[in-house]
């Protein structure tokens, strides 16, 4: 039986004042699809961050979870020379139009 390869992601989620927000996740289209709903009382309502700016995925939880921890020690300019490193004009990701709840995202899955 072959071993299933599961899909874990880093995020990072920004609003119009680039306020910044990191998360880790097994399934990122749900997850930012929870961010934008705007759940009363939330850090990412209160500043209404729902833009992803920035994603890596990762084939093991314990490299996500790590990987998360490490980016949010870095500094302000860190995050953002990494943003900018591949999304110089931090533009979403992942549009409403493609956030499709029917299908967990995964390495094929991502822009389809």
């Amino acid at each position: 039986m072959p071993r299933r390869e599961c899909q874990f992601w880093v995020y990072i989620l920004s609003n119009r004042s680039h306020i910044l927000y990191i998360g880790v996740t097994n399934n990122l289209r749900k997850r930012i699809h929870q961010h934008r709903k705007q759940k009363p009382g939330s850090f990412t309502a209160r500043y209404k961050i729902t833009r992803l700016v920035y994603f890596e995925s990762y084939q093991y939880i314990n490299n996500a979870i790590a990987r998360e921890k490490e980016l949010k020690r870095w500094t302000r300019g860190q995050k953002i020379a990494l943003i900018e490193s591949t999304n110089p004009t931090w533009e979403e990701l992942l549009p409403d139009d493609q956030l499709c709840l029917q299908h967990p995202l995964n390495a094929d899955s991502l822009w389809e």
